[in-house]
């Protein structure tokens, strides 16, 4: 069902702001663009042009004619687009306002919409695919999006199958087209948002610099560096404490390069892209600001998206562990923490991209073997030489191990008998010697050495690519 176009709004020179030509000016670089193919009133016009010097391919919708609707040859606009990026090996960005599909083209808009999501499957893991939505995107213009590697949402973005009419007609429901598919929802509760933004040309800056990273991927060059500060002093003194996991990562990478990717879905788990040494990289890490860290169904699922997302193509991975095990409780058992947890387990077993896994603080139990553990294939494990990796904390073993003598023991002796029975167990189970003498750990590293550590690491391991496509897990 198509929406109503909203008013048109002139810019000082009088044109409208929807004009395709205006908005893929704003994401390409001054006087790159040029037409791919005719213009011929589809609906949608296709271009090739640069970001920063390198060469994409990027397509918009006519928001100007019958509000972006989409119809068979529309469709067939894009396809020929991801075909081409394809062929070139370039980037593709596609700029959504789109009211879903033309009615006047009956069944035909549908038959287009098929081999658009075709299209977009068989380019899936060989070329980056990027949607920058900046207005309604409905029916098929929200599944278009929704089979690219990142969605970036302006403020005037909507997404939805259906909009807030047909929900209310049919579910007695209501809601308004911000509340049911804009970018707060999508960024917070379904994930459908890789990156929300306020304006258009934010969205445009954005998708700019998120295409920088598989457009432009750079050489490792520890040279680089200069001095490290200690990244350890931005963690707190007692390892009970929580922490927000971001200006750790930010500290790891190159200065000003991290981008993180769904920062308000499943928050317990970060997962961003950013530099390191200039080389691009795929970060995934625990957040202990956020459920203690915990992995949990959703988290486990970001990650495994991400990771595949790198995998597919070809961006090195680091991963920062500080986990304490997966979060219990009935709720998780029945949103499928079985089933999704299954899917990190899979996407870090099948990645061959590079992967250095660097552990902080913990990493206990089946988390630990789920954040890119030597079993799963990890390439270099580092530590820090406080950090612990066992299955479980010392002090929960302890009350499993030793609850009889536990239960027997005088009063005024517990503090002191359960204080050398932790003692004991950090020792013998959870410290670092046993994981580096079985492998678990190549190498326990200071924290202020970790980025040259983390460098030289990068440089050494030989580049490599997943070859398989990216489904929206």
């Amino acid at each position: 069902m198509a929406l109503i176009p909203a008013p048109s709004t002139p810019t000082s020179d009088g044109t409208d702001f929807r004009d395709p030509d205006l908005r893929l000016s704003g994401l390409l670089d001054p006087g790159s663009m040029a037409p791919v193919g005719p213009v011929d009133g589809c609906g949608v016009t296709r271009v090739t042009g640069l970001i920063d010097g390198a060469p994409v391919v990027a397509f918009c919708t006519d928001a100007t004619s019958m509000g972006g609707a989409l119809g068979a040859a529309g469709a067939d606009r894009i396809v020929e687009a991801i075909e081409f990026a394809v062929e070139h090996g370039r980037p593709v960005i596609g700029v959504w306002h789109c009211g879903g599909a033309r009615l006047t083209d009956g069944v035909e808009s549908m038959d287009g919409a098929g081999r658009m999501f075709r299209a977009m499957t068989a380019a899936s893991g060989r070329v980056p695919q990027i949607s920058v939505v900046v207005g309604p995107a409905a029916g098929a213009a929200a599944y278009g999006p929704a089979l690219t590697d990142f969605v970036i949402m302006s403020e005037a973005a909507r997404v939805f199958v259906t909009g807030p009419d047909v929900v209310r007609a049919v579910t007695g429901e209501t809601i308004d087209m911000a509340g049911l598919g804009g970018p707060e929802p999508h960024g917070t509760r379904s994930g459908v948002a890789h990156v929300a933004v306020g304006s258009e040309a934010e969205a445009y800056r954005t998708a700019r610099a998120l295409t920088g990273y598989f457009a432009r991927p750079g050489a490792v060059a520890p040279g680089t560096l200069g001095d490290c500060a200690d990244p350890a002093g931005l963690l707190p003194e007692s390892p009970r404490r929580a922490y927000n996991v971001v200006p750790l990562v930010r500290a790891l990478l190159d200065d000003d390069t991290f981008l993180q990717i769904q920062p308000r879905w499943a928050r317990n788990m970060v997962v961003g892209l950013g530099r390191l040494a200039g080389r691009s990289i795929g970060v995934v890490a625990n957040n202990p600001l956020y459920k203690a860290g915990c992995l949990d169904s959703l988290s486990a699922e970001k990650a495994a998206r991400f990771v595949r997302t790198c995998d597919a193509l070809g961006v090195p991975l680091l991963v920062v562990v500080d986990v304490p095990g997966y979060l219990p409780g009935v709720s998780q058992e029945w949103d499928g923490v079985v089933r999704r947890g299954a899917k990190l387990l899979h996407a870090f077993s099948e990645t061959v991209v590079p992967r250095i896994t660097l552990i902080t603080r913990k990493s206990y139990g089946g988390a630990y073997l789920a954040m890119n553990s030597r079993p799963l294939g990890a390439d270099v494990v580092l530590a820090w030489p406080d950090a612990e990796v066992a299955v479980m904390g010392a002090e929960a073993a302890v009350n499993v191990l030793h609850r009889r003598v536990l239960a027997a023991a005088d009063a005024a002796e517990l503090p002191e008998l359960r204080r050398r029975l932790i003692g004991e167990q950090q020792r013998k189970a959870g410290g670092l010697g046993r994981a580096l003498s079985l492998g678990a750990v190549d190498e326990v590293v200071a924290p202020a050495d970790t980025r040259r550590r983390l460098a030289r690491a990068l440089e050494d391991l030989p580049a490599r690519r997943g070859a398989h496509g990216n489904i929206p897990l």
